[in-house]
């Protein structure tokens, strides 16, 4: 949890503005002098806790183990420390106190001190084949990103759909989804959302023009320099500007009858950022749409979001006999819900920022307003800035292709894929393999023809560094260290023990009940800290009631990313967030909607096509076949 959410629960906050390039950055302040009373003993008091409170991670991290010390110190087993590493690094992850990768580097100290695992084992878990799979896919999202392919499948696809605001909403949520199936959620917003805003811009542009216009038709206009009756008394400003040698075009006068004529009256200007509440509603409209949208999209694939690569590479690692978990079913499974939720995402903030009148959206021959043409001209001249398309742009569209259609037909599920012309190794080669051949090839392929004196290829390693989230690793690393230290002291068995009460009820209220809890959790702590703490709990209860553990996680991981309520929930909540057109109570009053409307459909989803697709009905073979027995406890 970062200084950025406490700020938004604080009384008298003063936002300080600073654009930097389209995006802004805003600084919250609390002057102690508006805040605290005349008297000294409460200012001595108010100033050692505002003292404190500047220094409220520095608490955290040091109280924390503290507090959670006795529970090694009384029990004196492998369960008790490893619990103790576990509430410490839930601790940290969800407030923060630490930075995430920071924290994820824990079990590699205290997991060799407690002997739990050594510490060349608990350094070989760091690195899976989930760093090879994100690796191959950064390095083709830096080739995208570098030639603006990203930028011109955006701006296609809202020209294809229309300028109406209802449908322009649709145009950028469909866009912002689909580049969120391949690129990482942040990146994704970061790219849309200054292509919002200008088109923004514009609208409001246009919508001042307009609104002078009908002031001129209702109170008509006057040229002074057509004026044959010289003005006796002029303004000081009219006369500066005749002074000077310019004659201005035309200034607003009124009609009525008790004032003389060639009377000037100043022009009314707008007051405020926008026009009308109209026009403010549907900026908070399309800014929150690309925000959600990059997140929906993100559950399409495996490599759309790190919850899911995290997910995958914790079924393979805990049961190395699954192999029911690839892209493709992946996608069967999660594309249809993706769609629904996008549907009714853009159908709940149409009615929510737009109004209810649907009817305008299937009306084709009405004449387009002035603001509909202006940001038709807008999107248009965007697209076509961007000239014809290049040859690393079509280079790099190829590989993206091949990459996705090799994802797909390396096991299909419903015929014999590539990895079939391999019988002697047998899972040898995964979607990594595929994401690491092609990503080496844009370190290869010329960006230029021959003729071009200068040597570069597709991309550059030092282009490269600046995608890659290196933090991320890190923190998938230590999720899954801490998942195998919990396996190893037994504390995984002893939860599950715990749980087995839980088998006697309904498994759609169960799944139910740990998609709320997910949700709720991931929207004050990290998606990837909230996956890699649930997961190990939850395999260990789907064991002990001897339910198919992917019927549980397998919901619990597409919740843990519906993190829409708050601005820190999400780092595309935060990059919207910084543009200013909404609040936090939008906010929350849009992201309730959709949490709700996403939990329903995953639900529905994994109850009706999820249950052939993954045979989820029966208690797999690949799992324990026993349920576990309360073999250790505290």
């Amino acid at each position: 949890m970062s200084d950025l959410f406490f700020a938004f629960f604080s009384e008298d906050v003063n936002i300080n503005q600073k654009v930097e390039g389209k995006r802004i950055w805003k600084s919250y302040t609390v002057p102690l002098e508006d805040q605290v009373p005349d008297q000294p003993a409460c200012v001595e008091t108010m100033a050692f806790l505002r003292a404190a409170w500047n220094y409220w991670r520095f608490i955290i991290v040091v109280l924390t183990p503290l507090l959670l010390l006795p529970l090694p110190l009384v029990f004196k087993n492998k369960v008790a420390e490893c619990a103790f590493t576990l509430l410490l690094m839930a601790m940290y992850w969800m407030t923060e106190a630490m930075p995430l990768s920071v924290t994820a580097l824990l079990p590699a100290l205290l997991f060799p001190l407690f002997g739990i695992m050594k510490s060349s084992e608990v350094a070989s878990v760091y690195f899976k084949d989930f760093h090879l799979l994100l690796t191959g896919v950064v390095c083709l999202a830096t080739s995208i990103e570098k030639w603006n392919l990203h930028k011109r499948i955006a701006l296609r696809l809202v020209i294809l759909v229309g300028v109406n605001p209802g449908w322009l909403m649709l145009g950028f949520m469909v866009s912002s989804a689909f580049l969120s199936m391949w690129l990482s959620n942040t990146s994704t917003a970061a790219m849309v959302m200054p292509i919002v805003e200008a088109v923004i811009q514009q609208i409001l542009k246009a919508e001042s023009r307009v609104d002078m216009q009908r002031r001129q038709d209702l109170v008509g206009t006057c040229n002074l320099g057509l004026q044959l009756e010289e003005v006796k008394e002029q303004p000081p400003q009219t006369k500066e500007i005749i002074s000077n040698g310019e004659v201005p075009k035309a200034v607003l006068c009124t009609i009525a009858e008790d004032l003389p004529p060639h009377t000037e009256v100043p022009v009314p200007e707008v007051q405020g950022r926008y026009h009308s509440r109209k026009d403010h509603m549907m900026c908070k409209g399309l800014s929150l749409s690309i925000a959600y949208a990059a997140t929906i999209g993100g559950l399409t694939t495996l490599t759309g979001t790190s919850t899911n690569l995290i997910f995958a590479e914790q079924i393979n690692q805990h049961y190395p006999d699954c192999n029911c978990i690839n892209f493709g079913n992946w996608f069967l499974l999660c594309f249809p819900i993706s769609v629904i939720i996008l549907l009714l995402s853009w159908v709940w903030l149409h009615w929510l920022f737009l109004g209810s009148n649907f009817k305008s959206l299937l009306s084709c021959r009405r004449e387009r307003t002035e603001k509909e043409k202006a940001t038709a001209k807008v999107i248009k001249e965007e697209y076509h800035a961007l000239g014809p398309l290049s040859h690393q742009e079509i280079i790099t569209l190829v590989i993206f292709l091949l990459m996705v259609l090799l994802w797909f037909l390396r096991n299909p599920g419903f015929m014999p894929g590539w990895a079939s012309l391999f019988p002697d190794y047998e899972g040898y080669a995964t979607d990594a393999t595929v994401a690491i051949m092609l990503g080496l090839t844009l370190f290869v392929i010329p960006a230029y023809k021959p003729s071009n004196p200068n040597f570069e290829t597709l991309i550059s390693w030092k282009e490269f560094q600046s995608c890659m989230p290196w933090e991320i690793g890190i923190l998938v690393g230590g999720g899954f260290a801490l998942a195998e230290g919990t396996k190893v002291s037994g504390l995984s068995s002893w939860v599950g023990s715990l749980l087995t009460p839980l088998g006697s009820l309904p498994i759609g209220v169960l799944i139910t009940i740990t998609c709320i809890l997910a949700t709720s959790v991931t929207e004050v702590a990290s998606n990837p800290a909230t996956i890699t703490i649930f997961l190990p709990i939850l395999t260990a209860m789907a064991e002990a009631i001897q339910v198919n553990p992917l019927y549980i996680l397998i919901p619990t991981t597409l919740c843990t990313s519906f993190a829409f309520l708050l601005p820190v929930s999400n780092p595309p909540n935060a990059i919207v967030f910084t543009y200013g057109h909404i609040t936090v109570v939008d906010m929350v009053k849009a992201g309730l909607g959709i949490n709700i409307i996403g939990v329903l459909v995953v639900l529905l989803a994994v109850c009706t096509w999820g249950i052939p697709l993954y045979d989820l009905n029966k208690y797999p073979s690949w799992a324990p076949t026993t349920s576990i027995s309360n073999t250790t406890a505290f």
